[in-house]
């Protein structure tokens, strides 16, 4: 189960990683929902989780940690705010630039001619 939930935890970091890397806002914004998924996963994991455990410290001889599951509660609010920022840091960018590039510069395209007497010399 553990080698299951750690390829589960790095496939979510890999693919938020690569997403990041892309020059379009969209894959930039899944990517970090990914990778904030993948972290979340991880903290979840730190906590050992066991059943049957009681959550507070001295009603029983084993308890369960509920730190990993307040940060991971603390890093959905806080990615959900993220997300939603992007998003709407995306969707102005779009309307300044025209254009949904990360670093705001268009792609290279060569000229084309317009006419044939350009190409041909005629």
């Amino acid at each position: 189960m553990e080698l299951v939930f750690a390829l589960i935890i790095g496939s979510l970091t890999a693919s938020g990683v690569y997403l990041l890397l892309r020059a379009r806002t969209f894959p930039v914004v899944v990517g970090l929902t990914l990778l904030s998924y993948g972290v979340n996963l991880f903290l979840f994991a730190t906590g050992r989780l066991s059943t049957g455990q009681q959550p507070i410290i001295g009603s029983s001889a084993g308890y369960a940690d509920p730190l990993p599951q307040a940060l991971v509660l603390t890093a959905i609010v806080i990615g959900f705010a993220m997300t939603a920022f992007l998003v709407v840091m995306s969707l102005r960018n779009l309307a300044d630039n025209e254009d949904d590039h990360v670093d705001g510069k268009k792609p290279y395209k060569s000229p084309a001619p317009e006419h044939e007497e350009e190409v041909t010399g005629k």
